[in-house]
């Protein structure tokens, strides 16, 4: 049965088991310098059982009750003096080598599988007590995760989601499902598995029990399903299968081939393929001129694009534009303009306050010829702008914008990056990197730079909110005012958010 199909209708039936409340075995420790005591204080009972037997699962020794050998003490919606208190009336005095920590730090360390850095944002008294002094300085209560949970929105424009994600078990696995989905051309299925990941990435502490989902949008009861599966076992059994479906795992590989969508994918599959090299090697098969590219280059395509390589791509594209149009401006877009440190290709915006029609109409294919005289072109895939503005904006949600634009994959020599760190295969002394270029006319630039940085989710919701909530039509091109029955202009990405009545939302904060 597709796994997707047994994917359950209602919150999971908890299976009985029973609680260890042992401190674990000697070869299941695994952070053996570390001694924990989880304070019930303000945290209950049952939440406390649950962490504790969570951190023990994780490598931690957990001690039931405060003595001596404790090293750290986790505490919940507790401020410093809090735990300071509860200590003098169990007549402990603190000491040097006591640290007094918010439960947010072990929930990072079990997120991340090891001891992650305690900082101030952890710490619940800054300046340690010694032997029977008194606390003399304490830190300003910690923010926790539960008094963290306010009002949050259902649309991502209205949500900050920087990289710091939480919660990427769930993400992770939500990703996987919604790919699924995808591939099965699903389109509900995915929408819900994509908003629950996007909701999740924003939220600034760890689902950690069933409770934590309480008062969160975008979470279905199959949603649910999933997560309470993960709390309860570490992964989720519908994410396993999906990972072992061989459909699946063919899709994945046919699409990661420059070229190739789901119809190419679906095609190979029902043809028997289930190895790139089987495709290569078939004569019977016609692939495009984008495909071809796509296996030429493939394990550079597929490997990550680092930072310091897109700036060094940058550098060509900018030296290329201008030197066919001086004024124009050229803005890196996409996950690098939100501040992500790899990728898969770099994307550019250019636009130019002084520019004819014609001058646009003709940069991409300059460009194009300097980079093939210099002998950087590898591939190149050019569509002309078919922009009417009497036809904007689009009625389709996720349409293509409409501008000049083209696909192509530049050689960059190794010495242009700066990095010491830039990808040498078998003694190449270049890349291939993808790069996109977009030319769009000047007055267009703030609905393009926005819409060209995403994040997908975050564009999605962004004209979603301007349907539903305001009325209106946005896209690449523009804004359009149903109500007022016109067009509202906007030179900056601020302008705009203020006529959608949001607040702006800066780019590194919209990896939804």
């Amino acid at each position: 049965m597709d796994p997707l199909q047994m994917a359950c209708t209602g919150p999971r039936k908890k299976r009985a088991r029973q609680m260890d409340t042992s401190m674990g075995s000697t070869q299941d420790i695994k952070f053996q310098d570390l001694v924990l005591f989880i304070l019930e204080k303000k945290m209950g009972t049952t939440r406390r059982a649950f962490l504790m037997e969570l951190a023990r699962r994780k490598g931690f020794r957990v001690e039931n009750e405060l003595s001596d050998s404790v090293t750290h003490i986790v505490a919940e919606n507790n401020s410093g003096s809090d735990v300071l208190e509860w200590l003098q009336v169990q007549k402990i005095k603190a000491s040097s080598q006591l640290e007094l920590l918010d439960v947010s730090w072990l929930i990072e360390c079990m997120g991340a599988g090891k001891l992650v850095e305690i900082t101030g944002k952890h710490q619940l008294v800054s300046i340690m007590v010694r032997g029977d002094c008194p606390a003399s300085h304490d830190s300003s209560p910690q923010k926790t995760e539960s008094a963290a949970v306010q009002k949050i929105s259902q649309y991502a424009c209205q949500r900050r989601t920087t990289l710091n994600n939480h919660n990427h078990i769930f993400t992770d696995a939500f990703e996987i499902l919604a790919e699924n989905c995808e591939f099965r051309e699903n389109e509900g299925s995915y929408v819900t598995y994509m908003r629950a990941a996007s909701v999740l990435k924003s939220l600034p502490f760890s689902i950690i029990s069933m409770k934590d989902t309480e008062g969160i949008p975008c979470l279905a009861d199959k949603v649910k399903c999933v997560i309470e599966e993960i709390i309860e076992d570490g992964e989720s059994s519908e994410v396993k299968a999906v990972l072992n479906d061989e459909r699946y795992k063919s899709f994945k590989l046919f699409t990661s081939v420059f070229g190739v969508g789901l119809k190419t994918a679906e095609k190979w599959f029902r043809l028997g393929f289930r190895t790139l090299s089987g495709i290569m090697n078939d004569k019977t098969l016609k692939l495009t001129h984008m495909q071809k590219a796509g296996f030429l280059y493939y394990e550079d395509l597929v490997s990550c694009v680092t930072r310091a390589e897109a700036e060094a791509v940058g550098v060509l594209v900018k030296e290329a534009v201008w030197a066919f149009l001086p004024d124009a401006i050229v803005t890196m877009t996409g996950g690098f303009r939100r501040g992500k440190k790899v990728g898969h290709d770099v994307d550019f915006l250019i636009t130019s306050p002084e520019a004819t029609e014609e001058q646009e109409q003709q940069l991409l294919h300059k460009v194009i010829t300097f980079w093939e005289k210099e002998g950087l072109l590898l591939y190149c895939d050019l569509y002309e702008s078919t922009f009417e503005k009497l036809k904007m904006p689009s009625r389709k949600v996720d349409a293509l914008d409409h501008f000049q634009k083209c696909f192509l994959i530049l050689k960059l020599h190794r010495e242009c990056v700066d990095d010491g760190t830039s990808s040498q295969l078998q003694g190449k002394t270049w890349k291939a990197i993808r790069v996109d270029l977009v030319v769009c006319p000047y007055e267009c630039r703030a609905f393009a730079l926005l819409g060209w940085t995403g994040s997908p989710q975050f564009e999605r919701d962004l004209r979603r909110y301007a349907t539903h909530e305001r009325k209106m039509m946005l896209d690449n091109h523009a804004l359009y005012d149903k109500t007022k029955r016109k067009f509202l202009s906007a030179d900056s990405e601020e302008d705009i958010f203020a006529h959608l009545g949001l607040d702006y939302i800066e780019p590194w904060e919209r990896n939804a």
